[in-house]
C-alpha cells in the first residue's frame, strides 16, 4: 500500500491506506475509474466527504476513487419550483448555505451536516423535521451491475428513514448528481421539528424566514459538537453513529414496561409515531438510560461526546478497532437494558458489525 491513509479524509481521522487512489475532478474520470476498477475486479471504495464511514486500521486493499465533482444548473420548473442540478462532490452544506441566500426553501433545516450531495441520498439525510427525500426529484447513477447509466425518479430510490435503494444494495451504485426541486421563497417549509420550533419561537407547523432557520439549526448542532470545528474534539466523529430504532408498537410496549421496571414510571422512552402499528423512539435516550454517559470511554481515544451521546469521537489517539469495540459495547448495553438492537448508520469498510 502507498497512497496516504484514509483518516486524512475521514472526518473521523481513522483508516489506514488505500492501496490505489484516483481523484475524480469530473464524471468522465469518476466512471473511468470505477469501470478500470470493475474490468480488473479490485475492489472499489467511492469516497467524496467521508463524513459517514468507519475505515479500518488496516486499511483498504483496492482502488479508492476520490469524488471531487463539481456544479450546480438552477432551472425553473413548470410548477414554479426551482430544480437544481448538483454534482455528486459538491458540499453539502455549502449547497445549503447557498440555497438559503439565494431564498430557495426546502433544506434549511439540513444546515451544518458534513459530507457531500451525492452522499445524501444514499442516507436519505435528514435533520430538525426535514430529510433529502422531500425535495429529491432525481438521482443520476451509474448502476455497476449492468455498467448503465440510469436517472432514477424519487419512486425508483425507494427512501425510507435514513434508507434508500442506494444503501440496500451498497456497492451496486455510484451517485454521479442529484437534482432538488426547491420553493423560492424567503421563508421555510413549515418547522416540524419541537427543538427547532422553541428555538425560533414559533408554533411547530410554522414558517419562519430561512436564513433564520438555518442560523438556529447551526447553533443547535454546534451546542451538540455537531458542526465540523477544528477546535472542537467533539466533532471528529461521524455524527450520530446509531439510528434512532423503530420499532412495532407491541415491541415499544414492551421498551415501556422495560424501562418503567428499571427507572420508574416517571421516566420513559420519548415516541414519535411512525404509523398505526411503528413507533419510533429515541436512541441517544437508550444510550444515556443504559448507564453510558456523555465522555465514557477513552479521553485520549475514542469515547462518547460531552455533547451528545449519539458521537462516537476520536480524540486523537483512537483506533478503528477502539471505536468499533466502544459501539458494540453501547449496543450490547443497550440490548440487555432495553431489548432494543441498535443500528449503525455510518458505512463500515474493513470491518464487519
Amino acid at each position: 500500500m502507498s497512497s496516504p491513509p484514509l483518516s486524512e479524509l475521514t472526518t473521523l481521522r481513522l483508516g489506514g491506506p488505500a492501496e490505489r487512489m484516483l481523484t475524480a475532478a469530473d464524471d468522465e474520470a469518476l466512471l473511468d475509474g470505477v469501470r478500470a476498477a470493475d474490468a480488473a475486479g479490485e475492489p472499489l471504495l467511492v469516497l467524496a466527504g467521508a463524513s459517514n464511514v468507519v475505515v479500518a486500521d488496516a486499511g483498504f486493499e483496492g482502488t479508492v476513487v476520490r469524488v471531487v465533482t463539481r456544479g450546480a444548473d438552477a432551472t425553473r420548473m413548470a410548477d414554479g419550483r426551482v430544480r437544481l442540478d448538483v454534482a455528486a462532490g459538491e458540499s453539502w452544506d455549502e449547497l445549503v448555505a447557498s440555497c438559503v441566500g439565494q431564498g430557495l426553501a426546502g433544506i434549511e433545516a439540513l444546515a451544518g451536516i458534513p459530507g457531500s450531495v451525492g452522499a445524501t441520498p444514499i442516507q436519505n439525510v435528514g435533520a430538525y423535521g426535514q430529510e433529502v427525500a422531500d425535495v429529491i426529484v432525481g438521482v443520476r447513477v451509474l448502476d455497476r451491475s449492468s455498467d448503465v447509466l440510469l436517472a432514477l425518479d424519487t419512486e425508483e430510490c425507494l427512501f425510507d428513514y435514513r434508507s434508500s435503494v442506494f444503501k440496500r444494495d451498497p456497492g451496486r451504485w455510484v451517485v454521479l448528481g442529484v437534482s432538488f426541486a426547491l420553493e423560492p421563497t424567503a421563508m421555510s417549509m413549515p418547522v416540524r421539528y419541537a427543538e427547532l420550533a422553541t428555538r425560533l419561537g414559533i408554533e411547530v407547523g410554522a414558517s419562519a424566514p430561512v436564513d433564520e432557520v438555518r442560523a438556529a439549526v447551526l447553533a443547535l448542532r454546534r451546542g451538540k459538537g455537531m458542526v465540523l470545528d477544528a477546535g472542537d474534539p467533539d466533532t471528529v466523529s461521524a455524527g450520530s453513529f446509531f439510528t434512532n430504532p423503530i420499532l412495532r408498537a407491541r415491541d415499544f410496549e414492551a421498551l415501556v414496561m422495560r424501562a418503567a421496571e428499571r427507572l420508574g414510571a416517571d421516566l420513559l422512552p420519548p415516541a414519535w409515531p411512525v404509523s398505526q402499528r411503528s413507533v419510533k423512539t429515541s436512541a441517544a435516550w437508550l444510550i444515556e438510560h443504559a448507564g453510558f454517559a456523555r465522555g465514557y470511554g477513552n479521553p485520549d481515544g475514542i469515547a462518547i461526546s460531552s455533547k451528545h451521546t449519539l458521537a462516537l469521537c476520536n480524540r486523537g489517539a483512537g483506533t478503528t478497532t477502539e471505536l468499533v469495540a466502544l459501539a458494540r459495547e453501547i449496543a450490547a448495553g443497550v440490548d440487555q437494558a432495553f431489548g432494543v438492537q441498535l443500528v449503525p448508520e455510518p458505512v463500515f469498510v474493513g470491518h464487519h458489525w
